[in-house]
């Protein structure tokens, strides 16, 4: 059946400016980082990509490497927008990124300008796209000169396959020279893509200053700690289909005693608040004014309404968000 977006698709969600540029993006962004590759039914794929169009999502983000495999999350978002999206692609946000191991040999990882352009070139074929509205580089690369991977995201602006600039996972001191790198091109930095969650606060008090200064904008990634910001934890079992069951990203040994109390602690704050805990995280990243939009991941269209409607909660209070800081401590079972 033929994709008709909902006609309210943009009455309900907040769209902010991206640092001192003139891009907005949605509050929420999907991310398809873990729900998108070939062992997912393109069906829920699909489901999950048209309900969040139809909230407002506009922004979605990608890398070369996402799946499993390495680019079938592409592949797969290329099928589905060409079924259903492409007459909507000037209302969309679509990123990728470059920087980890996609094929063999020196070439096919890190920063060099070789790597990042030609995967570019590759993720555009992937998901049948002109052009990205973000073209990251996914990490910094200790080996090759930063002045090199600021200037490949350069060359890619300046020919049109990316329309802005971006950086994830990048320290402070590493964020000031990219900006600087790309400022020879006359290209600006527009957004850095860090980790940011209760229980990982690292940017707070280095990287969210330098944002603010050069006007750059901020999505954060692993808005729930891999899931230990939700419900499914709060027993100290491991259920069937969570992501310590699934992947290598969280073990069991993360459900410690200290981890339970702290998160059991903020569950009953979210519940005074009718919401749920995963809803009060996100809750409390968006009050940051650093922070543009946070990315979300979702593997039914449930979950994707769930979060999203964390965007319905009143602001917290100064009473409420002390409450929540003795709980929100960083490190907490995260690596």
């Amino acid at each position: 059946m033929t994709f008709v977006a909902a006609d309210d698709r943009y009455a309900a969600m907040d769209y902010r400016h991206t640092g001192r540029s003139g891009l907005k993006l949605p509050a929420v962004s999907l991310g398809l980082w873990h729900n998108f590759g070939h062992e997912r039914p393109i069906d829920t794929q699909r489901a999950i990509l048209r309900r969040a169009f139809d909230l407002g999502v506009t922004h979605f983000d990608l890398a070369n490497n996402y799946g499993p495999p390495p680019g079938a999350a592409e592949t797969n978002f290329g099928r589905i927008f060409a079924e259903d999206f492409r007459p909507y692609r000037d209302e969309m946000i679509i990123s990728s990124k470059a920087g980890y191991d996609m094929w063999p040999g020196p070439y096919g990882e890190w920063g060099s300008r070789k790597y990042m352009l030609s995967s570019l070139d590759a993720s555009l074929g992937r998901m049948g796209l002109d052009y990205v509205d973000i073209f990251y580089s996914h990490r910094p690369d200790p080996n090759t000169p930063i002045e090199e991977t600021m200037g490949a995201l350069a060359t890619a602006v300046q020919q049109g396959k990316a329309l802005y600039a971006g950086i994830s996972s990048y320290d402070p001191e590493q964020t000031r020279a990219a900006a600087a790198a790309l400022a020879e091109h006359n290209v600006p930095l527009l957004i850095h893509q860090p980790r940011y969650s209760m229980f990982d606060r690292h940017i707070e008090d280095g990287l969210f200053p330098v944002l603010d200064e050069l006007g750059v904008g901020s999505i954060v990634f692993s808005p729930l700690a891999q899931g230990l910001l939700t419900d499914r934890y709060l027993d100290g079992r491991v259920p069937a289909g969570s992501r310590i069951a699934t992947s290598g990203f969280l073990s069991e040994s993360a459900l410690s005693d200290t981890y339970l109390g702290r998160v059991r602690a903020l569950n009953g704050i979210a519940a005074a608040r009718h919401q749920t805990l995963a809803q009060l995280a996100l809750t409390w990243i968006l009050r940051q004014p650093s922070v543009t939009s946070v990315l979300i991941g979702a593997s039914s269209v449930a979950q994707l309404e769930q979060n999203v409607a964390a965007l319905e909660a009143p602001a917290l209070s100064e009473d409420e968000i002390a409450a929540i800081e003795p709980h929100a401590v960083h490190g907490t079972s995260v690596g």
